[in-house]
C-alpha cells in the first residue's frame, strides 16, 4: 500500500487523484466489489478513477471524502487534476483554431480576436499581482495579437461572430482606449473579415449568459465545440455534445441583430462614446 503523497510533484494531477483513491480503499480494507456494493457507483467506473482514466464529477469525490472520512482531500486533489484538464483541452482548441475553416463565436465581451491591444492588455492585466506576473501579461497579449492573423490568411476562415450588447456598453481601459477598440470592431465588420452580429440586451436572458461557445469546422467536415467560463473551459469532441452547441449558437443568431444593422449599432455606441 503505496502513500499516496509520495512522489506527487512527478505526477499529473489526475495520477495523484487515482493513487489516493486506491491509497484509502485498500487502507479501509476493502475490494473494489466492496466499495460498489457500500456505494452507489459501479466497480468499473471506480476502477477507471482509481487508474486515471476518467475524471469525476466533485459530488462524487464529495461522496467519497465521505466514506473514506478523508477531511476533503479528494476534493483537493480534484480540484487540481480539474485545472490540469482544462488547461490540456484549451491547448487542443489552440491546436484546432489555426486550421478551422467554419469559426462560430459567441461572447459577452469583446472576443479575444477583435479585441486591440491596449483593449487585451487590460483585460489580462486584470489579475496581476507581481513583476513576473506583467512578464507574463505581455507573453499572452503577444500570444492574443497573434491568434489574430488566422483572421487574414489564405484561404481565410469563415467566422461568424455575436456579441452580447453587455460587452459593448461596459468600456474596458480609458476613453481613448475604448474607442480606438470600438473603432476597430466597425473597421473590421466594414470589411467583411467577420460576419459580426449584436445581440440586444432587448432579446432578455439567454442560456450563454454565464461564458462563452467558440464551434470549429475543419476541412475534413470534423467539429468540435469549446465552452469558456471564468478559469474553466471544456472541450466538447462529441457528435452529440457538438450539435447541442451548434443550436445553442443558432438560436442566439435568430435572436441576434441582422450584420447589417450591428455594424449601425456599433457605430452608433462609438457615436455614443465620442460624443
Amino acid at each position: 500500500m503505496t502513500d499516496p503523497s509520495a512522489d506527487v510533484d512527478e505526477e499529473s494531477g489526475r495520477a495523484a487523484l487515482g493513487r489516493a483513491l486506491r491509497y484509502l480503499r485498500e487502507r479501509s480494507g476493502k475490494s473494489l466489489s466492496e466499495l460498489a456494493g457500500e456505494t452507489r457507483y459501479d466497480k468499473s467506473y471506480l476502477y477507471r478513477l482509481e487508474v486515471g482514466q476518467r475524471l469525476s464529477k466533485l459530488a462524487v469525490m464529495e461522496d467519497l471524502d465521505r466514506h473514506y472520512e478523508s477531511g476533503g482531500l479528494l476534493v483537493q486533489l480534484w480540484k487540481v487534476a480539474r485545472r490540469e484538464v482544462f488547461k490540456d483541452r484549451y491547448k487542443e482548441f489552440m491546436r484546432l483554431e489555426p486550421t478551422a475553416r467554419i469559426m462560430h463565436v459567441f461572447a459577452l465581451g469583446i472576443p479575444g480576436l477583435l479585441q486591440t491591444e491596449d483593449v487585451a492588455r487590460t483585460l489580462l492585466s486584470g489579475a496581476q499581482e507581481t513583476a513576473s506576473d506583467v512578464e507574463s501579461v505581455e507573453e499572452q497579449v503577444v500570444a492574443r495579437m497573434d491568434r489574430q492573423q488566422l483572421l487574414y490568411r489564405t484561404p481565410s476562415p469563415s467566422v461568424r461572430i455575436i456579441m452580447d450588447e453587455y460587452g459593448l456598453r461596459r468600456p474596458v481601459g480609458s476613453p481613448k482606449v475604448w474607442g480606438t477598440q470600438l473603432e476597430h470592431l466597425v473597421e473590421v465588420a466594414g470589411l467583411g473579415v467577420v460576419t459580426l452580429q449584436v445581440l440586444p440586451l432587448s432579446a432578455g436572458a439567454h442560456h450563454l449568459m454565464d461564458g462563452a461557445l467558440t464551434v470549429l469546422w475543419q476541412e475534413d467536415g470534423s467539429a468540435v465545440a469549446y465552452t469558456e467560463g471564468y478559469r474553466c473551459g471544456e472541450l466538447l469532441e462529441d457528435a452529440s455534445d457538438v450539435t447541442r452547441a451548434r443550436l445553442s449558437y443558432d438560436r442566439l443568431r435568430d435572436l441576434a441583430l441582422p450584420p447589417s444593422d450591428s455594424l449601425a449599432f456599433i457605430r452608433g455606441v462609438l457615436k455614443e462614446h465620442t460624443a
